[in-house]
């Protein structure tokens, strides 16, 4: 087999590898870049495989950065099988049609031609099939299995055998024990790993630590008469937002406040939780609609959430702040001292979230400048990406057998770190791969 990285390495965002064995090439995600412009302006440019030589492509699981260039892939040529579990294809055909009018609107601001279109989405999803957990496939000479990932709903790692050689591509691992979907499943016996490392430096709050720290977020907004934004990314992130507070409320522990959930993605893809509550952890009911939450589905009513006096939350989109109904509340909110701005995921380098998470006194939102004086506040235990004490434990079980581990997926720092834990706490052979360059396994 061979190996080649073109996308995803000392980034977060931009994940697309391509293996290769004997005749069949088979691409690993292809996801959008996000973050600062220029990082966005690369989108546009020519893919630098031939995606006529597709044959397949496996999607380890729906976020934008992983499959949000398959619409182009298509556009170029790709005429191939795309395949993930159910959850993850039935969310992709939402969050990949959002995201092309996102980039219609970004093309037209750097007066440019559409990236895609929505036809070019349904063409990707008319391509696209369906293979459970641990159910084999068989592609060319490559056996293929998807694992539990435990990242959002129905996110895998994906095993690839060609009878010699075995690697795994982790794609984003969660941070276990997940409220919604539990634990990951182990690395599966292999020789190779390619393994993302978001969080390859750093240690999360425990799930107690985190759910004490917005229970005292909300008790304070709330005692303050103020507001609490959160910028949630609509899958997972926000399902988890909303069973915490409903359980919080539950337990006598938080005030009863109107929550908001001003997102139309967030609220479609909480129906798609809702459908595949067979891929949730088994161990009770899990609601998403409760007494105080009211989804805002038209403009209309998202623009009435300001009628709503405080204290009140509000959830809503983009997770990054570079996009969507929360730049208006943002925009509205973040000059007033009794007001909190919740930061609960990863944010970009260049986006709008990754400057207040920065201490930016002032920010530019839809044109106007905004001054900070919200109380910015950030939870690390909020985050679907594993850190690094629970990556170091997901190749624990293979160390004696792993011949190498590619990191990836990371700001530069942050694989750095992973790298050298690897090495030093595991004796495994790490690097940071080359864009570009053919490793032979």
């Amino acid at each position: 087999m061979k190996l080649t990285f073109y996308g995803g390495v000392k980034e977060v965002t931009g994940a697309n590898y391509l293996l290769e064995s004997g005749d069949t090439k088979i691409l690993i995600d292809c996801g959008l870049k996000q973050g600062s412009n220029y990082v966005e302006r690369q989108n546009w440019e020519p893919f630098p495989y031939k995606p006529t030589e597709i044959e397949a492509v496996f999607v380890t699981h729906t976020h934008i950065d992983h499959i949000g260039r398959l619409p182009l892939l298509s556009k170029r040529g790709f005429r191939g099988k795309i395949y993930s579990t159910p959850p993850t294809k039935e969310a992709a055909a939402l969050l990949l049609l959002d995201s092309i009018h996102v980039l219609e609107q970004e093309a037209r601001k750097h007066n440019k031609p559409p990236l895609c279109t929505e036809g070019d989405a349904r063409v990707v999803m008319e391509a696209w099939q369906t293979i459970d957990y641990y159910q084999p496939l068989t592609i060319g000479n490559l056996k293929v299995s998807l694992y539990n990932s435990g990242h959002i709903l129905g996110s895998a790692s994906i095993l690839f055998d060609d009878g010699k050689t075995k690697i795994v591509f982790s794609g984003d691992l969660g941070n276990s024990p997940a409220p919604l979907l539990g634990d990951k499943d182990n690395l599966p016996e292999c020789d190779y790993a390619v393994m993302e490392s978001a969080y390859g430096g750093r240690t999360h709050e425990d799930l107690e630590q985190r759910q004490e720290i917005l229970e005292d977020l909300i008790e304070e907004t709330a005692k303050a008469g103020g507001v609490l934004m959160i910028p949630a990314f609509a899958m997972e992130r926000t399902q988890e937002m909303l069973y915490e507070i409903d359980k919080l409320a539950d337990e006598g522990r938080i005030p009863r406040v109107p929550i908001f959930l001003d997102s139309p993605l967030a609220i479609r893809l909480t129906d798609v939780y809702n459908q595949y509550k067979n891929y949730l952890k088994a161990d009770g009911e899990i609601h998403f609609k409760f007494k105080d939450l009211k989804m805002t589905m038209t403009t209309e009513e998202s623009k009435a959430i300001a009628r709503t006096p405080p204290p009140k939350v509000i959830i809503a989109g983009s997770g990054m702040s570079n996009a969507g109904r929360i730049l208006f509340h943002e925009k509205n909110y973040l000059s007033d001292s009794h007001n909190t701005l919740l930061i609960i995921g990863y944010q970009a380098t260049g986006s709008l979230g990754r400057q207040l998470l920065d201490g930016a006194k002032e920010v530019k939102i839809l044109g106007e400048k905004v001054p900070v004086r919200a109380r910015i506040k950030a939870i690390g235990g909020y985050s679907a990406h594993a850190d690094q004490p629970q990556l170091l434990d997901w190749l624990k079980p293979q160390r004696q057998l792993l011949k190498k581990i590619f990191v990836v997926q990371g700001e530069d720092d942050q694989s750095a770190a992973l790298v050298r834990k690897v090495r030093d706490d595991l004796a495994i052979e790490a690097i940071i791969p080359d864009i570009g360059v053919k490793y032979e396994l």
